[in-house]
């Protein structure tokens, strides 16, 4: 392939001695027509350009063949593969060939493959950074290079963004934006840094956070900046979201009504108004000062303890305001976590109210609301305690249970709220008599019950009785008038009279009945004896309740006649009992007990219907055309609707009220001045005749005569049995009978027992007369047989 060597060229050998590396003239056929010196080496070496790869030697002839007018700059491996010759080839014309200048860039060759290592490594990193990446020109700001994630930011693509200016790329606004910190890295060839919102090609806004790198030559020359973008949406948001939060919460805190306070490590950090007008102290005040000097001093111990545990908890505590005063609050106690590191906030809730109510409801739940006094449950929960702490003392307690006299004729007669005041004044009375050591408790409607402690001996007791019979009875002031109450009062010893405190009750309330059933203002010690007659009593209540049902009752009849002529004038209805064990009972066996658990009501009843309905049959058969007397009893006669029910009997029975005769005590008139006159009016409408029984034994102030609608006054049996041996019997019974017809009211006189009576009775102008001078009691059966023996029971007395 090697020619010899054709003529020199024009042209100095030293000038071509000089040229740098390896020259050579060649022709089209690859021929070497001339080469210097460094050319010569090479050949030599390796002649007919062995020294080159096969790829290098083919490329070379393509070029010398194909391209003889072109100009190429080919860089060539040589046939070991460790060097590399950039060859630079010119055609001649003048000297028909090829002008070529090979150099050795193996060193440079190396430091480009290193380069373009390095860019195929920074080109998969930048492809896969969770970033954006680009770089730019400098001068141009055009770009060189972006990884795809950059590109599409910008909606373009790695191929299509290469080129474009950055003001293309983001826009007018923003580069005018991001200008001046590229050109400040640009000058001084430092990193610079902004953060900008970016617009996607979705439309959607984020944060960007951009650091430009400068890229400098070997000379420290701003060739290129790096451009790196990261998104910072999520971190923007976040922050966003915590000042939103705080915001609220600052909001929050400044408009609730409920304390907020913040503090780290125990010291205070932040308050809200209104914490700080509930401790009566300035935020500026609060700040820096621990928790625990606002705590009141028997809570610090618990809360210091909560506070050390950490937890995140509600509990109730006492806070104390700037003045002293203890504040009741329910602390809501959350932690914290923010830049500042862990802290913990609180709620502080006033629950003064709550806690206020809560007592209330307490209070209320173990004191009468009337009186304030201890109610009954209350007294009971305190009881069973002090009678174990009196055994183990070896002391004695007293148990009195007090009850009003007839306090329900206050109630009836002036009304609830008028007897409440009455019942006030007097739980004032009963407490103020007693000790601190006391108990004294309302039971319920006008029953109080006084424990006494420490008790030596029956004299202790005897003061107290004094003092609560003198105290209880003074008058008390209600509508405008004073009204005296009176207290029976029953006393139970312990341990003497009972080891329960149900026992001891139950005593104490059995001498009380005994002490009510002697009259008013009295009391009475438990005796053993009386046990086993409240036993008896409680038996005997259940028998007359079965006696109602099984009708055991019966009524007797005591003629009453004209005290002149002897000629039938009525008869009085007596109740017995058919006892089935015991035989034929008279009230005083049993009406004690029937009144005082209100048996007498359907009792009563029972007697009116069942003497209307012989009243009826008499009527009809013409045996005895008479009115029919009755007692009533004081709890009958009471009722609310009393007179109501009198018109259903008389109603059920068809007959006339005039067939009915009713009997009262004087008691029973007085106890009540303001309803029964209405009562009493009511009945007589019904056409009924209205007895005043026992007259002369009560205390009816003879003013009330004139008031109350009545019809007739019975003599009391008393007066009665004295006459005519004892004076004062005399004056009394002819002074009411004298009176009794100045009022224009008829007299009968009750227990007559012989002709000298009757006479006597007759002559001061008594109407009637019943007693065994006329008949004693008898059976329907009986008193039909007598009438049919003696039409005119007692003769006519002789005239004047």
């Amino acid at each position: 392939m090697t020619e010899p060597a054709a003529p020199a060229a024009p042209g100095s050998s030293e000038l071509w001695a000089a040229l740098p590396g390896a020259a050579a003239l060649v022709d089209r056929a690859g021929r070497a027509l001339q080469g210097n010196a460094a050319f010569q080496a090479l050949q030599t070496e390796s002649p007919d350009w062995a020294w080159l790869s096969r790829e290098a030697r083919q490329a070379l002839l393509t070029h010398w063949a194909q391209v003889p007018e072109a100009e190429a700059r080919l860089e060539l491996a040589s046939a070991s593969g460790d060097r590399w010759y950039q060859c630079h080839s010119r055609w001649d014309g003048a000297l028909g060939a090829h002008l070529c200048l090979w150099t050795d860039i193996t060193a440079l060759k190396q430091a480009g493959l290193q380069a373009l290592e390095q860019v195929a490594q920074f080109r998969l990193l930048a492809a896969h950074v969770p970033a954006l990446i680009a770089l730019y020109q400098a001068g141009t700001h055009r770009c060189l290079y972006a990884n795809e994630a950059y590109a599409q930011a910008f909606g373009l693509t790695a191929q299509s963004i290469l080129g474009r200016s950055f003001s293309e790329i983001i826009g007018e606004q923003a580069a005018d934006l991001v200008r001046p910190v590229v050109e400040a890295v640009e000058r001084s060839g430092k990193p610079g840094f902004y953060e900008r919102q970016l617009q996607g090609p979705d439309g959607r806004k984020r944060w960007v956070e951009a650091h430009v790198i400068p890229h400098l030559d070997a000379a420290g020359v701003v060739q290129a900046a790096f451009v790196q973008l990261v998104d910072i949406t999520r971190h923007r948001e976040a922050e966003a979201a915590v000042r939103d939060s705080e915001l609220r919460l600052q909001k929050f805190m400044q408009a609730s009504a409920e304390g907020i306070v913040f503090h780290v490590d125990g010291l205070v950090s932040d308050a809200n108004p209104a914490l700080c007008a509930l401790l009566g102290y300035e935020l500026d005040e609060l700040r820096g000062r621990s928790t625990l000097d606002f705590v009141a001093l028997e809570e610090v111990g618990k809360v210091r303890q909560l506070m050390q545990a950490g937890a995140e908890l509600r509990y109730e505590s006492r806070l104390i305001h700037r003045n002293g005063e203890p504040i009741h609050v329910e602390l809501i106690v959350r932690s914290l976590s923010s830049e500042g590191g862990q802290q913990r906030m609180a709620i502080v809730r006033d629950i003064r109210d709550r806690v206020a109510a809560q007592q209330r409801i307490q209070h209320l739940a173990h004191h009468d609301s009337l009186t304030q006094l201890l109610n009954r449950a209350a007294f009971m929960e305190h009881l069973g305690p002090q009678m174990e702490r009196a055994r183990q003392r070896g002391h004695q307690l007293a148990l009195l249970f007090i009850d009003l006299d007839n306090f329900k004729r206050v109630n009836d007669s002036l009304g609830h709220l008028e007897g409440d005041k009455v019942l006030f004044t007097v739980a004032e009375r009963i407490r103020n008599c007693l000790r601190s050591s006391d108990l004294v408790a309302r039971f319920g409607g006008d029953e109080f019950v006084v424990l006494l402690n420490d008790v030596h001996q029956h004299d202790d007791v005897m003061v107290v009785l004094m003092a609560l019979l003198s105290v209880v009875e003074v008058p008390v002031r209600a509508d405008g008038r004073d009204l005296s109450v009176t207290p029976s009062i029953g006393v139970a010893m312990f341990p003497r009279d009972g080891e329960s405190a149900e026992e001891l009750i139950q005593h104490a309330d059995t001498a009380m009945y005994l002490a009510k059933s002697r009259g008013r203002a009295s009391y009475q010690f438990f005796e053993h004896q009386m046990a086993s007659q409240a036993y008896a009593d409680l038996v005997l209540e259940a028998e007359l309740a079965e006696a109602l049902t099984h009708d055991q009752f019966r009524l007797h009849y005591q003629p009453q006649v004209h005290a002149r002529d002897g000629h039938l004038v009525g008869a009085e209805a007596l109740l017995r009992w058919q006892h089935p064990q015991r035989g034929l009972l008279s009230p005083d066996a049993f009406i004690e007990v029937a009144e005082r658990h209100r048996l007498m009501v359907p009792l009563g009843e029972w007697v009116m219907r069942e003497a209307v309905r012989q009243s009826k049959l008499w009527h009809e058969s013409g045996l005895a055309p008479v009115p029919i007397a009755v007692n009533l009893s004081s709890m009958q006669f009471r009722l609310d609707r009393f007179a109501d029910t009198v018109r259903e009997v008389l109603a059920e029975a068809d007959v006339p009220g005039s067939w009915l005769e009713l009997e009262l005590t004087e008691r029973m008139l007085v106890d009540d001045l303001e309803d029964t006159p209405r009562t009493l009016a009511a009945l007589r409408a019904l056409g009924l005749s209205i007895s005043v029984d026992d007259f002369g034994t009560g205390y009816t102030a003879l003013a009330h005569l004139t008031e109350l609608p009545l019809d007739k006054l019975k003599i009391d049996q008393g007066f009665v049995a004295k006459l005519p041996q004892d004076s004062g019997a005399m004056a009394i019974t002819r002074a009411i009978v004298r009176m009794a017809k100045d009022l224009g009211l008829s007299v009968s006189a009750e227990g007559v027992r012989n002709e000298q009576q009757r006479a006597l009775l007759a002559e001061w102008g008594c109407d009637a007369l019943q007693g065994d001078l006329v008949g004693s009691s008898m059976s329907a059966a009986q008193f039909e047989a007598w009438l049919r023996r003696a039409p005119r029971p007692l003769p006519p007395l002789p005239a004047g």
